[in-house]
């Protein structure tokens, strides 16, 4: 399933240029160098720029399933596919275990499943749309961490 809504990205060319994370061909090396040319080529123009660094917390685990469902079929998945996305995040169920009690089954109400293939990819689709969100910020998505770079002429 990775494969085919990945390529399927690919195809469409959906997901932004800069987001490096969770993509084969990119690295934390290319987002490194992408922050680290937006800041020399503005400090070789005697501009003046401000980064903003953000790391969302739980980020994974607060992905709202409607939004996530939501966003997959404004990029064109849809169908068998999507409803198999429904039930592949919904209606899961956790329970913590400790010495020798478990605790009650629990509902996880949002949130992608950590430790698959497929979780990191539908949280960059989810994210994916915030390289879109101002034209006056550049933007470098590396997974959870985001950077924005506003520039300003001196």
């Amino acid at each position: 399933m990775f494969n085919r809504i990945y390529d399927f990205t690919c195809k469409y060319n959906i997901l932004c240029n800069q987001q490096y994370g969770f993509r084969p061909g990119h690295s934390t090396e290319l987002a490194l160098a992408d922050a680290i040319d937006r800041l020399y080529t503005n400090l070789d123009n005697d501009n003046t720029c401000i980064g903003v660094f953000l790391d969302l917390s739980k980020a994974f685990d607060t992905i709202n399933h409607s939004i996530l469902l939501s966003k997959l079929s404004f990029y064109g998945i849809r169908g068998t596919t999507l409803n198999w996305l429904d039930s592949y995040i919904t209606n899961r169920l956790q329970y913590t275990t400790y010495k020798n009690s478990n605790s009650g089954l629990g509902e996880i109400a949002c949130g992608v499943p950590q430790g698959s293939v497929l979780g990191p990819l539908l949280f960059i689709i989810y994210v994916n749309d915030i390289c879109h969100v101002s034209n006056i910020a550049h933007t470098v998505l590396f997974a959870d961490d985001t950077n924005l770079f506003f520039t300003r002429r001196t």
